[in-house]
Order: C-alpha cells, then sequence, then structure tokens
C-alpha cells in the first residue's frame, strides 16, 4: 500500500464547470459553496495524503505551444468576468480547506501538473489528477490515474482504447494526426479519427509510419505534404514533465481544517 497519494485538482477545469452550471454567474459566493461541497467530496472519496490546486495565470499569453502554433487556442472564450473577479475569494476558500494554489507563471497550468504528477508517480507513489481533460491520460502509469468527477468516472487505458482505439502513450501521436479542434490544433489535413487510430494501430508513432514503405498510399501522400505540421502538433498536444516547481511535496500535506488551527495562524507562506 503506498504511503503517499497526491491529489491533484485541474483548478480552473473544475471551476469553469461549476460556475457555467449556476444560474446567477455574478453569485461567485455560490460558486465557492459548490466548490467547496465538490471538493469536499472529493477529499471523501480520495483519502489524500497530499493535495495541491493547480490554476492558469489568467494575465499569461498562450505560452510556449502558441509560439510553435501560432492559432493555438486563438479563439478560446474569454474567462467570465466576474469569475475573474473572484478567483482570489475562490483560492482563499480552498485555503481555508487545506487545499493550496500553485499558479503558472509563464506555464501553461496542464505542464506544471504533469510535471508534478510524473515526477511523484515515478516514485512509485499514487497520484490521482481530477480533471475532466483527456490531454492527461498520456499520462497514464500504474500509480498515476485521472478522475473525471463530473461523469464519476476514471480515464483510464480502457477507456482511452474505447474512446480513441490507441495506447495512453500514443495519444499524443494521435493528436498530431487528427488535430484538437477545441484548441486549434489542425493536425493532417484529410486524417480523422478512423484513420489515426489505423496508422497507430500498425505503427508505434508519427516518425515511425513516415519511414515505413509500408504506409499505405492514401496516408503517404498527405505524410509527404504534411509530416512537419503533424510533428508541430504532437509536440502541442504533449505535455511537458521538466519544469521547474519550487516547492517540496511536504509543502503540500493535506492538514484538515480542523486539526490544522495552528496551521493557519502560523503558516502564511503559499506555495506559488
Amino acid at each position: 500500500m503506498s504511503a503517499i497519494h497526491l491529489v491533484i485538482i485541474d483548478a480552473l477545469n473544475l471551476i469553469r464547470r461549476v460556475h457555467s452550471a449556476q444560474p446567477d454567474p455574478a453569485d461567485i459566493p455560490r460558486t465557492i459553496e459548490t466548490t467547496q461541497r465538490t471538493l469536499n467530496r472529493i477529499l471523501m472519496e480520495s483519502q489524500p495524503t497530499h493535495i495541491i490546486a493547480v490554476f492558469d495565470h489568467h494575465l499569461q499569453d498562450r505560452g510556449w505551444r502558441a509560439e510553435l502554433l501560432p492559432e493555438y487556442k486563438q479563439n478560446r472564450k474569454p474567462m467570465p468576468e466576474p469569475l475573474l473577479q473572484g478567483l482570489d475569494s475562490i483560492q482563499e476558500a480552498w485555503w481555508q480547506m487545506g487545499i493550496d494554489s500553485l499558479l503558472s507563471d509563464g506555464d501553461e497550468a496542464d505542464d506544471l501538473v504533469a510535471t508534478l504528477a510524473v515526477k511523484v508517480a515515478s516514485h512509485g507513489e499514487k497520484v490521482t489528477i481530477v480533471s475532466t481533460d483527456k490531454g492527461y491520460c498520456q499520462l497514464l502509469s500504474p500509480t498515476l490515474q485521472i478522475r473525471d468527477y463530473f461523469q464519476h468516472r476514471w480515464l483510464d487505458g480502457p477507456f482511452i482504447e474505447k474512446e480513441f482505439g490507441v495506447k495512453p502513450s500514443q495519444l499524443a501521436d494521435y493528436w498530431g494526426l487528427t488535430g484538437i479542434s477545441s484548441s486549434q490544433v489542425p493536425g493532417i489535413a484529410g486524417i480523422g479519427p478512423k484513420a489515426a487510430k489505423e496508422i497507430l494501430n500498425q505503427f508505434e508513432d508519427i516518425e515511425q509510419a513516415n519511414a515505413s514503405k509500408e504506409l499505405v498510399t492514401k496516408y503517404r501522400k498527405k505524410f509527404d505534404e504534411h509530416i512537419e505540421m503533424a510533428r508541430i502538433c504532437k509536440q502541442v498536444a504533449s505535455l511537458k514533465t521538466d519544469i521547474e516547481l519550487g516547492f517540496n511535496l511536504q509543502d503540500i500535506r493535506y492538514v484538515p481544517p480542523e486539526t490544522s488551527a495552528e496551521k493557519y495562524s502560523t503558516d502564511t507562506a503559499r506555495v506559488r
């Protein structure tokens, strides 16, 4: 039995979903209350020894991915103004629950999540990422799992097989071929999910397919024309796992509020 169970909350993923379901977008106290209820259920279900909520910095640009692919997330909707104004209050409310916040500073939250998750899981410790974002599924390992809290399901190997028909380790290649329409990642024109599955069931990755004489003719022409774009899209879809985090696991140990009155009065240093 693992001594450590780190739970990483994809904060804006959770907050946006809760907020979009509220009848009054300006009612931030209600959003706070609902996210706290959600987090309490997650805490009860997962029994973490360590926990952190990772936030995208709302003032940053679209980061290194947009440098590779200028159209990346170009059409994403801005955060609703009331929610933007309420983020500090939400973080404070979570802090009172014993859940600290990590704010990205020039990196996207998913790269911070990936770095922390892989670092801990690679030591054989248990990690649960709470998110509906299937991009995290490329990180799956025997000790790293992804929980879609809203659909009450695990985004695990069997889920990936059913949803995409490839291995978790092939997901970045899959998106390199098909693109990701919601993020304006184009992939290879004319290669959809069925073709990508066929290619990646035959070859381990994009490079192996491109180098092979066995790549079927109907795909060869598309590869010859668009391989560079496929490589860029794969890179954009891949998660970085080597970001400098600047804190230790002991800094994010979960201490339930009722046992931590002293912690809150003395320990005001937050992970940033």
